[in-house]
């Protein structure tokens, strides 16, 4: 399985549009544009197909783990508790 595999399955997954893939990469300051993932996200027989490296995927997986969790707590600091409206 490739880099650009697990990268579609986990766009799949999560139901990823380009643009929020995006704005999850900005999480972790590294910027990359549609057309690119566009090209990562291609047939392997595609003219404009574009591997996946390791940085990217890496880069990606640390800033959804940020867009699901949240930022990691700075040391020292403890978690705040979701508060709960009383809606």
């Amino acid at each position: 399985m490739t880099n650009n595999d697990i990268f579609k399955k986990l766009r799949v997954a999560h139901k990823l549009r380009d643009e929020d893939i995006v704005n999850i990469m900005k999480l972790v300051d590294f910027r990359i544009s549609k057309s690119e993932l566009n090209a990562m996200f291609r047939r392997e027989d595609h003219p404009k197909y574009m591997e996946c490296g390791d940085q990217i995927l890496r880069n990606f997986l640390n800033a959804l783990i940020i867009h699901l969790r949240g930022p990691m707590p700075k040391k020292g600091e403890k978690k705040q508790p979701k508060k709960k409206s009383n809606d």
